[in-house]
């Protein structure tokens, strides 16, 4: 007997199967019974017609519990009228374990409670269609710079120094020292360049934000694309190119599950390169127009980016912030040494900023300047500058967080739900 998996049933239209999975649900209906079957791939119902299959197996779905795991064997046939396109005419089964009472029913549960089983509610068919978009996600980054030939780069987790300022480091004992979980890859992505000339990481990151929004973790994932002589045009490019080949990539593999979640698709129709792009003093101006609270100098917060979002159909760029709200290592702008030349792109409907980069500060002296003045060890970052004493070029990257590019893409209306565990500032379990 064959054994296949649901969401390749089309193949076999006519002919018995046997699919292994989980009891989704299940309902009689006198003489006929009806099991519906997940199997991680998707989901089919199973129809039991009493006196077409043995007594014993039409008894057995009584003793079948939410989330008993079994396997079933019948004949597939096309349904148009199911949700799924076909259905299954029971002809046995056998169980494999039958489940002790399910803690998260079909009913509704409060948030508290589900992230207290997260491990289990992972089960669920609204989180599998998020975290199917993810994987798509991901996997359509891997492709989008292979297919340009940069070249993968593992940056460490734990380091010895800070990207994204001090302030927000997880801080742990290593050995007769300290370390830090990493903010970013970046720093040790740029030395990669004189080697590879396009690198880019892809791991997890930490930020120590005592922040609890609908946007925040304190663990996310991040992938960050460095080029050599790459400037701050260049730079915007990559972003755009970037950010919409993604998109489109997730409307092509996922258009299922978009459905499934009533994603609004043609929103997201729209994302394609050139995106809106304001500066960021005329943001500010434009904002303040607007009646909303800014003065020059001051970070966008959620409430600030979300407004600019609403400027554009499409993500928009936000270029050249104040050099003194930013981190040391960003190039100063050619025409205002009070800025630097970097940007931030922010996704539309209010999630918020999906990428943020620069060109970098490819001057060994200057480099050397900011990092002292903003009282950073000097010591700890020698092996940094010496990427500006040994055959210095521009260069120019970004890095985009995934769970918020996640959410937006898929609607989520909460960050947590966009990666399998979450943390956050109260969250550490499961």
């Amino acid at each position: 007997m064959t054994t296949a998996y649901i969401s390749e049933i089309s193949k076999y239209e006519g002919q018995d199967v046997t699919l292994k999975g989980w009891l989704y649900n299940k309902r009689s209906s006198g003489k006929i019974k009806f099991i519906i079957l997940r199997d991680g791939t998707g989901l089919i119902q199973a129809v039991a017609v009493k006196g077409e299959i043995e007594d014993k197996y039409f008894d057995l779905i009584e003793e079948l519990t939410q989330e008993s795991s079994l396997a079933v064997t019948g004949t597939i046939r096309e349904d148009k009228r199911s949700p799924w396109g076909y259905e299954m005419t029971l002809k046995s089964l056998e169980v494999v374990h039958i489940a002790e009472e399910y803690p998260i029913s079909l009913k509704e549960h409060g948030t508290s409670f589900l992230m207290d089983n997260r491990h289990l509610w992972l089960r669920s068919e609204g989180q599998r269609h998020v975290l199917r978009i993810r994987h798509e996600i991901i996997q359509s980054i891997r492709q989008f710079y292979y297919e340009r030939g940069f070249t993968l780069i593992d940056s460490p987790i734990l380091t010895p120094a800070s990207v994204e300022g001090t302030s927000t480091l997880f801080e742990t004992d290593y050995f007769d020292g300290k370390a830090y979980l990493s903010q970013s890859g970046q720093l040790y992505l740029e030395p990669a360049i004189a080697a590879f000339g396009k690198v880019y990481c892809f791991g997890p990151t930490f930020r120590a934000e005592k922040s609890k929004t609908r946007r925040h973790l304190q663990e996310f994932w991040m992938v960050e694309p460095e080029v050599a002589f790459n400037d701050h045009e260049d730079n915007i490019k990559l972003a755009e190119e970037f950010v919409s080949y993604i998109v489109a990539w997730v409307l092509e593999k996922c258009g299922r599950e978009l459905d499934a979640l009533e994603r609004d698709k043609t929103k997201l129709e729209k994302v394609k390169a050139p995106f809106g792009r304001v500066t960021y003093t005329d943001a500010v101006e434009r904002l303040k127009k607007e009646g909303i609270e800014i003065e020059w100098g001051d970070d966008f917060g959620a409430e600030h980016e979300t407004v600019i979002g609403s400027w554009f159909e499409t993500p928009v760029v936000i270029e050249k912030y104040p050099a003194k709200i930013k981190p040391f290592y960003m190039q100063p702008d050619a025409e205002n040494p009070d800025l630097v030349a970097n940007m931030d792109v922010i996704a539309p409907e209010g999630y918020g900023e999906i990428i943020g980069g620069s060109q970098r500060d490819h001057d060994l002296e200057r480099l050397k300047k900011k990092v002292i003045a903003q009282g950073l060890p000097l010591e700890s970052y020698e092996w940094y500058l010496d990427v500006r004493r040994y055959g210095s070029v521009p260069h120019a990257g970004f890095g985009l967080g995934i769970e918020r590019t996640v959410a937006w893409l898929s609607g989520s209306k909460h960050i947590r739900e966009t990666i399998p565990y979450p943390r956050m500032l109260y969250r550490l379990y499961p």
